[in-house]
């Protein structure tokens, strides 16, 4: 995000972008090595960045939020990414679930969930995934049968992002088993004292250590009917579509800041590396390598900043999110090898960020939809 920026960025923004730095930096990047070592971030996490504005800056002022744009979303996510905070995915909460409960919510769901996910009262979550179905949301098997006017939940979701704090789950399920998408629909369930709802272990992931992700069972949870988002049964697949590229979006602003830092800490390495009595920096291969990284940012950088325009534009579509999201993550990842190879055995010694990142941004190129499926949305578009 340090790049000039065309079209979407502005005075305003520039001032926005350099307080969420120094709010990432200074309140929260000291506690990741703790909440790494306890597989977690501690619950006060979210009413900090409550208090700090951090939650649901997209969303309108009425409900609680900060009034602002997808643009102030690219910016958190961003700088998020850069100070390596995971102790909590502001993505999933504020820039994903928030919007689904905007966009797709009745008034009373919207003025009873979403002031308090602007405070961090509620923490937000997302319950996809489950251990027989990931990219593939048509087979879900979770099941949500209307009794006496409720719903009555079955089933199980794994890798769940936030699942250990959340309060608020946007559950995935399946309202009819047999008409396979148009029987998905999506139940927000408020998870407090709720009977039939447990959480299950805190996965144990290669990166992204300090972000809590969980297995969640429902074993004949009940929430209300009126907690069916959307107004009427099987709309839930159309609704995850029209949102995914937000989302792949996100994960691509991501990664091209965390390629950022990666290249930073590198140049600082280099120049201080002292290696057959020069700089490691003055060594032609250093030099070019880091050239060859820089020209691959730069590039990442221009397209994502082209795509956020579109976003903001309302003109956004499905396979240009999915080319954001798998080539950069990618990317990401060939970049920050690259950078790990230049600080040698350092490179692998966690106490270096440069190992860290090698490690978190693995996953960019499996959530939010697997690059394999990202291809096959692009290629389904050229051949349409």
């Amino acid at each position: 995000m340090d790049t000039p920026r065309q079209g979407w960025m502005d005075a305003d923004l520039t001032l926005f972008q350099d307080s969420t730095r120094r709010l990432f930096e200074r309140e929260f990047a000291p506690d990741e090595e703790r909440w790494r070592k306890q597989q977690h971030a501690d619950r006060g996490i979210w009413h900090k960045a409550g208090r700090l504005g951090l939650l649901c800056v997209s969303m309108p002022e009425a409900y609680g939020g900060g009034g602002g744009s997808f643009a102030h979303e690219a910016i958190v996510a961003a700088e998020q990414a850069r100070a390596m905070v995971h102790g909590f995915s502001n993505n999933v909460h504020s820039a994903i679930l928030a919007h689904y409960i905007l966009n797709y919510g009745t008034e009373a769901q919207k003025q009873r969930w979403l002031p308090k996910m602007a405070t961090g009262e509620l923490v937000g979550a997302i319950a996809m995934s489950e251990p027989g179905a990931g990219s593939d949301l048509k087979s879900v098997r979770t099941s949500a049968v209307k009794q006496d006017g409720a719903y009555v939940l079955n089933g199980s979701k794994t890798f769940i992002t936030n699942g250990l704090h959340a309060d608020l789950i946007c559950v995935v399920a399946k309202t009819d088993a047999q008409a396979g998408a148009r029987g998905v629909s999506l139940i927000m369930v408020e998870t407090r004292d709720l009977p039939g709802f447990r959480r299950g272990r805190l996965l144990e992931k290669l990166g992204q250590k300090s972000l809590d992700t969980a297995e969640l069972f429902f074993d004949g949870a009940r929430v209300d009917a009126d907690c069916l988002l959307g107004r009427v049964e099987g709309r839930g697949f159309a609704q995850l579509m029209q949102q995914l590229p937000r989302e792949r979006l996100l994960i691509a602003v991501g990664a091209v800041a965390t390629m950022r830092r990666a290249i930073e800490e590198t140049v600082a390495y280099a120049g201080a590396r002292q290696v057959f009595g020069q700089a490691l920096i003055d060594m032609q291969n250093t030099r070019f390598k880091l050239a060859e990284c820089e020209t691959v940012a730069t590039i990442a950088a221009r397209f994502v900043d082209s795509c956020i325009e579109r976003q903001l534009a309302g003109t956004l579509d499905l396979a240009t999110a999915a080319m954001a999201k798998w080539w950069t993550t990618q990317m990401n990842c060939q970049v920050i090898d690259e950078c790990l190879q230049l600080h040698g055995g350092y490179g692998y010694m966690l106490e270096y960020p440069i190992a860290r990142m090698y490690a978190d941004a693995r996953v960019g190129k499996i959530y939010g939809g697997s690059n394999e499926i990202m291809k096959e949305i692009i290629a389904r578009a050229m051949t349409a």
